[in-house]
């Protein structure tokens, strides 16, 4: 039985000691790609003055170009997992960083519209990162050790979103210009591009239905189940707040409304990636240890509500930078919806699932993205009150959280806890 994960299906035919080599050296150079785009996603939070000066715009412009990229992002998430199992990892995975490294190119230019097409582009190359690391680590890896490589695959993304703001904050302080940092990014990822080419294997691919009906089938059965829309409702309310108030908002609020040092509010918002280090495989590890999905969810979600309320109000004297690691901990447990969607669904069709969850979690930042920009950020560092001002942003995330935790409620407990465990023989 071929085996299924994350939308990709082993052909009929093993790969010999040769080729399962070449797939884990075009795995490390996907966990590479992985790294770039959260580097790339997350380190527009720590320029956004330089962005307004470079595309001559405001705030709130600056924050819709931003949210773009989650456009983009969400939609060809549900084709990438397809044009793997398709066209292979050497057809795929080198094309979406390449487009990654264009849309960085275009951030470059100092025009609103370079901006737009870019941040797409971005969104767009971005959609393959995941999924190909998978794709390839289950290719390349036994199955003892599969989980392990996925789990450093997501640990070494989330280095990245850190690294956007922390390693990329301290250039722009530094005094290197957002043209010069995305020229560089540009010249990295198209290298890496490059790189994963020359290493990723030709595949032999079974021959597979081409019409258009027998792409979307798999996409029917996982969205006829209104449990998939639980688990893309559940890890998109949880990641919202990441995605949105840290990684585009973060640093300007805690610059312009707090009154904190740029270097300061820089290290503070990079505290919720360091954060997702070690929350995304602990609550994961927690989950399973446990044997259920529900609580961990709800129990993590009550966590970041708390973190929130710490970080606007300050009830318990302790530093900012503290309370951002803990939410960041916290909102790790947004990854566990992506393991209760595929047990939700037939074992033929999850790596659509991971696919529509993608579509579903990044479908709801793209429209909350606007929704808080227009609440909230276009009004940082303006009016007489700031520091009110950043309680209410903060704030903002908790009824966030809230949602995610009734919500849940409504999903099946999926953990084996729950399941008929085999009689022992």
């Amino acid at each position: 039985m071929p085996l299924q994960l994350s939308g990709l299906t082993h052909s009929e035919q093993k790969p010999n000691a040769v080729q399962t080599r070449a797939f884990v050296f075009a795995w490390a150079f996907t966990v590479v790609f992985y790294f770039l785009e959260y580097a790339v996603r997350s380190s527009p939070s720590v320029m956004i003055p330089e962005l307004e000066a470079s595309f001559h715009t405001t705030a709130l412009g600056i924050s819709a170009i931003l949210s773009v990229y989650y456009y983009t992002y969400s939609s060809v998430s549900l084709i990438a997992g397809a044009a793997l199992d398709r066209l292979g990892a050497k057809r795929t995975i080198p094309v979406g960083v390449a487009v990654l490294g264009i849309g960085c190119l275009l951030f470059s230019v100092s025009t609103a519209l370079a901006g737009d097409i870019g941040r797409l582009l971005q969104g767009a190359g971005s959609a393959f990162a995941f999924t190909g690391a998978v794709y390839l680590a289950a290719r390349g890896f036994p199955a003892r050790y599969l989980a392990t490589a996925i789990g450093a695959t997501q640990c070494v993304g989330m280095l990245g979103g850190s690294a956007g703001q922390f390693v990329v904050g301290h250039m722009i302080e530094q005094g290197v210009s957002v043209q010069v940092l995305w020229l560089g990014f540009a010249a990295i990822i198209l290298a890496n591009a490059l790189f994963l080419y020359v290493a990723a294997p030709r595949e032999q691919l079974r021959a597979q239905g081409s019409s258009f009906s027998s792409l979307l089938k798999p996409y029917r059965v996982v969205f006829s189940n209104h449990q998939s829309y639980l688990c893309g409702a559940v890890a998109g309310l949880l990641f919202a707040p990441t995605t949105i108030g840290d990684m585009i908002w973060g640093v300007a609020g805690f610059q312009k409304d707090l009154q904190l040092s740029y270097h300061n509010a820089v290290v503070t918002v990079s505290m919720v990636p360091l954060g997702w280090v070690v929350g995304c495989p602990l609550l994961g590890w927690l989950s399973d240890r446990v044997g259920r999905r529900k609580p961990v969810i709800m129990g993590s979600a009550a966590i970041m509500i708390m973190a929130a309320a710490q970080i606007a109000l300050k009830p318990v004297p302790i530093p900012a930078k503290v309370g951002m690691f803990i939410f960041g901990i916290a909102s790790g447990a947004a990854m566990i919806p992506y393991s209760v969607i595929k047990e939700v669904n037939p074992d033929n069709v999850k790596g659509s699932a991971i696919g529509a969850i993608n579509f579903l979690v990044f479908g709801i930042t793209a429209l909350m993205g606007p929704i808080f920009a227009r609440h909230v950020g276009q009004g940082i560092g303006i009016g007489p009150d700031l520091p009110s001002h950043f309680q209410k942003g903060v704030l903002f995330w908790i009824p966030c959280c809230a949602a995610a935790i009734i919500v849940t409620f409504f999903l099946h407990e999926t953990g084996r806890a729950v399941r008929p465990q085999p009689a022992p023989s």
